[in-house]
């Protein structure tokens, strides 16, 4: 009862924070971003900018942030060349960067949407479920998800920032994460700690390939954009090669959770309805259930690693040149490696966390 309500207090507190935080990006003498509401369209037309007909809009609008809030401007939208032009409409609200020209005069540019009511009504829905479903263990998930949360918020992320090792800093906070997120969620019993065991020893052996791989393939780590920004905001402060390693064992760790935990339940379960099963029954029975298991789970990491790099992998399949070719560019290279690491891991943890289990619960 006193980890429920823990973990219920350590709930809202999160969400109270998530619901507090502004969208607004920080701001220099030079320019200002704050938040604003569309309301009116006083002028739309179609203007032709460097030879190309697009779409214009003179906008008024509303600040409702910061230092300025209340205060009416006006925004054009469509007076320089872009792919796409967005085409807003009164009540929008909207994300507005403030900066001076040459001749001193300020002018505004909408940068992008404010989503933060949508992307709460979603996490209203995600968090109704868990509780409604998972009830009491629903909601000590959504405690150990709250840690996790401060641990990478307060440790992980501002200690990579400084300068120190990404790898070195994801496996202590790894450490901490574990335990923690495994106990709360499921219970302190034999069950939970074989499941962490053996996402540990899954987790170290991963950890170990990726870093042979990584260094194999000669991965810079600055194949993405965010990667190429970061390091020009603080350059030779962060090994970008260290983090692609951080990031790559930071996304294991949350497929290792499902896997462990499964298979030490179904061990304890089969000791429960088959008190006389001996060891090498246990792990063999459980093995059986486990093989489908990573049967399903490597096909969704296919299908999960796909999803996310759609755009990617269009724009490469409509390259004219051969898919060996493709395969072998960073940004290509790095998700497959990712992805293969991934499923490694996850076959890894099958038969290990299953014959922990099956030793402990037998013992």
């Amino acid at each position: 009862m006193k980890n429920y309500l823990f973990a219920l207090l350590s709930f809202l507190l999160f969400f109270l924070f998530t619901s507090n935080v502004s969208a607004q990006e920080p701001s220099t003498p030079q320019q200002q971003t704050f938040e604003a509401v569309i309301t009116q369209v006083t002028e739309e037309k179609e203007v032709t900018v460097n030879h190309k007909t697009q779409r214009y809009q003179k906008l008024e609008a509303e600040i409702t942030s910061g230092e300025r809030k209340g205060e009416k401007i006006t925004v054009e939208n469509g007076t320089v060349p872009m792919v796409v032009i967005q085409d807003y409409a009164t009540d929008d609200q909207v994300v507005i960067t403030a900066f001076r020209s040459p001749d001193g005069k300020e002018l505004f540019s909408i940068t992008d949407y404010v989503r933060r009511i949508p992307l709460l009504l979603l996490f209203g829905i995600f968090v109704g479920l868990v509780i409604l479903v998972g009830r009491k263990r629903g909601i000590a998930s959504l405690g150990g998800m709250f840690f996790s949360f401060v641990i990478i918020f307060t440790f992980v992320l501002p200690q990579i920032l400084a300068g120190q090792n990404p790898v070195l800093i994801v496996i202590l906070a790894s450490l901490a994460i574990i335990p923690l997120t495994f106990y709360l969620s499921h219970g302190f019993n034999r069950k939970t700690t074989a499941a962490v065991i053996g996402t540990i020893i899954a987790l170290i052996i991963t950890g170990i390939l990726a870093t042979i791989f990584i260094n194999a393939a000669r991965f810079t780590g600055f194949a993405s954009d965010e990667a190429n920004f970061l390091q020009a905001a603080r350059p030779d402060v962060i090994n970008m090669q260290g983090l692609l390693l951080a990031g790559i064992l930071i996304g294991i760790l949350g497929i290792l959770d499902d896997i462990t935990i499964s298979q030490a339940a179904i061990v304890q379960q089969l000791k429960k309805a088959s008190p006389n099963l001996k060891f090498h029954q246990l792990f063999l029975r459980t093995m059986d259930v486990g093989k489908d298991h990573i049967a399903s789970t490597v096909n969704t990491l296919i299908l999960v690693y796909t999803g996310a790099a759609l755009p990617l992998l269009l724009l490469f399949l409509d390259n004219p040149q051969p898919i060996a070719s493709v395969v072998n560019y960073e940004m290509i290279a790095e998700e497959i490696v990712r992805m293969l690491l991934a499923s490694i891991g996850l076959i890894l943890a099958v038969p290990i966390t299953t014959a922990i289990a099956a030793w402990m619960i037998k013992k």
